[in-house]
């Protein structure tokens, strides 16, 4: 039985927005203008979820700061000209959203996107005011650093142990178990359900709306 939950926080990457290859495409496009290698999928996807500075530094170790401030340029412009139309939302997760306001949840979003590709989705979806706090990866400091949950639970008054997270990556997971959080992995983003129960997610789904089923069984 699902414990009882106050606070319901979603990655957005691959957990909410169907993006994973647009920022895998991206990012190679962005190695190709930086004269680097171009990694293969599994790699890129490896690094979803972190801040792009701290990515680049994990993808590519060996460049100096000063280029990974031009990679990073280089990633935005690309991502920017891919996602002129923003990605869409994985099936389920605006219904399930809904159902979950409609409880009484309070609802947020820690990502790894900088605030101001954040605030662009957001737009986009006409959710603005949609969640009552949203941190990027530039707010804070990078998953799995708990600073940005730890951000979350302050400005929504609720502890860690009456609030979950929700993710794709390896990351997101970490994130939760060193803020003292329970965790939910989903399969269909950047990593498969194997390489994340590691993490021991109290749930672990395929389709966003599992999710909902299982909450519901607390009511």
């Amino acid at each position: 039985m699902p414990a009882n939950y106050d606070l319901l926080i979603f990655d957005w990457d691959g957990t909410l927005s169907d993006s994973i290859g647009r920022i895998v495409q991206a990012m190679k496009l962005a190695a190709i203008d930086c004269d680097e290698p171009v990694l293969d999928d599994d790699a890129v996807k490896g690094i979803i979820g972190l801040g792009l500075p701290e990515a680049i530094r994990t993808l590519y170790p060996h460049v100096d700061d000063d280029k990974v401030q031009v990679f990073r340029q280089h990633y935005a412009d690309r991502y920017m000209a891919l996602d002129r139309e923003p990605s869409e939302l994985f099936p389920g997760v605006l219904e399930s959203l809904e159902g979950f306001k409609a409880a009484g949840y309070q609802l947020a979003v820690a990502t790894g996107k900088a605030r101001r590709g954040l605030d662009r989705v957001l737009k986009a979806h006409g959710w603005e005011d949609y969640f009552q706090i949203t941190r990027g990866a530039d707010e804070a400091r990078s998953k799995p650093d708990p600073l940005m949950l730890e951000q979350i639970l302050r400005h929504c008054g609720v502890s860690a142990g009456r609030a979950l997270m929700v993710g794709d990556s390896a990351f997101d997971l970490q994130m939760a178990r060193n803020a003292g959080m329970d965790c939910v992995a989903v399969g269909y983003g950047a990593l498969p359900l194997e390489a994340l129960r590691v993490y021991e997610p109290v749930l672990a789904v395929e389709h966003f709306s599992e999710l909902g089923a299982w909450l519901a069984r607390a009511q």
